[in-house]
C-alpha cells in the first residue's frame, strides 16, 4: 500500500510536477541483461516523489541566474538551447547542486534518485516487462527512426508510463545518487539499497539520443565518472515522502 504523501501548493509553484512512486517490492534487475543486471532480486523501496520530467534547460537557467554556477558546455549549443529540452553535459556534482538549491529554494528535500528508485520508477509496475510501455522494441515506437537526429527532444514529447513519467528510459542518460559498483547486485540489501560506500563512477540509467538504440531497457545500467559531461547526461529530481 502507497504511503500517503501531500506536497502543498506554495512548492508545487516553484517544484517539479511530481509524480508519486508507490512504496512495494519489485523485482530489481535481469538474469538475461548484461553481467552487472544480475542476479534479479526483490528490492523493497520506501515511496517517493520523482519529478515526472527530466531537468530542462528554462529551468536550469533560473538555477543558474540565482547561483552564479558556470553554466555546462554545450549552454551554447544551438542543437541544446531549447528552453524545454532537457539540460544536458551536466556533470554528476553540477546536477547535486542543482538539487541542494532546489532543496533551499522549495523548503523540501531534493536529490537524485537511487538506482533502485529510479528502476521501480521506471518499470511503473510492470515488473516483468523490458520497457516502460512493454516487450515490443523500440523501433515499434511511432516516429522512432525520424526522432532524435542532432540532440534530445523536448520533454514529455512521448507518452508517460503508469506512474506519469515522461522521457524514462529515454532521451539522455539520467544520473543516479548511488557509486556504481558491476556485482552490486550480489551484496545489496533488500530495503532501499543505497549503493556502495564509496568508488570511481557514479551510476546512471535510462537511454540516450546518440546511440545506435536510443531507449534503454529499464533493467540496464550504465555509469562514467562523476566529474564527466557528456552532451546525453542529464537528470531528473527525486524528493522523500514525509
Amino acid at each position: 500500500m502507497a504511503i500517503p504523501c501531500q506536497i502543498n501548493q506554495t512548492q508545487r509553484a516553484s517544484a517539479p510536477g511530481w509524480a508519486l512512486i508507490p512504496s512495494g517490492w519489485f523485482a530489481m534487475g535481469s538474469d538475461t541483461g548484461q553481467d552487472n543486471e544480475r542476479p534479479r532480486h526483490q528490492v523493497w523501496v520506501n515511496a517517493f516523489y520523482l519529478a515526472a520530467r527530466q531537468v530542462t534547460n528554462g529551468e536550469y537557467a533560473i538555477f543558474l541566474d540565482a547561483s552564479g554556477a558556470t553554466p555546462p558546455p554545450m549552454w551554447h549549443d544551438p542543437s541544446f538551447l531549447g528552453p524545454s529540452q532537457p539540460v544536458v553535459a551536466v556533470s554528476w556534482f553540477d546536477a547535486v547542486l542543482y538539487c541542494e538549491w532546489l532543496s533551499r529554494s522549495t523548503g523540501r528535500r531534493c536529490r537524485l534518485p537511487t538506482e533502485a528508485e529510479w528502476e521501480r520508477a521506471a518499470r511503473g509496475g510492470m515488473e516483468d516487462k523490458l520497457f516502460p510501455w512493454g516487450d515490443d522494441p523500440p523501433q515499434s515506437r511511432p516516429g522512432y527512426g525520424s526522432r532524435w537526429q542532432s540532440g534530445p527532444e523536448p520533454v514529455g514529447q512521448s507518452p508517460p508510463n503508469a506512474f506519469g513519467l515522461y522521457d524514462i528510459c529515454e532521451n539522455v542518460h539520467e544520473w543516479c545518487s548511488d557509486w556504481y559498483q558491476a556485482d552490486y547486485y550480489r551484496i545489496s540489501p533488500e530495503r532501499n539499497p543505497p549503493g556502495p560506500e564509496s568508488g570511481s563512477r557514479r551510476s546512471s540509467r535510462g537511454g540516450s539520443w546518440r546511440h545506435h538504440i536510443k531507449i534503454a531497457r529499464c533493467a540496464a545500467r550504465s555509469s562514467i565518472p562523476p566529474d564527466f559531461r557528456y552532451a546525453d547526461y542529464g537528470f531528473r529530481v527525486a524528493s522523500d515522502c514525509d
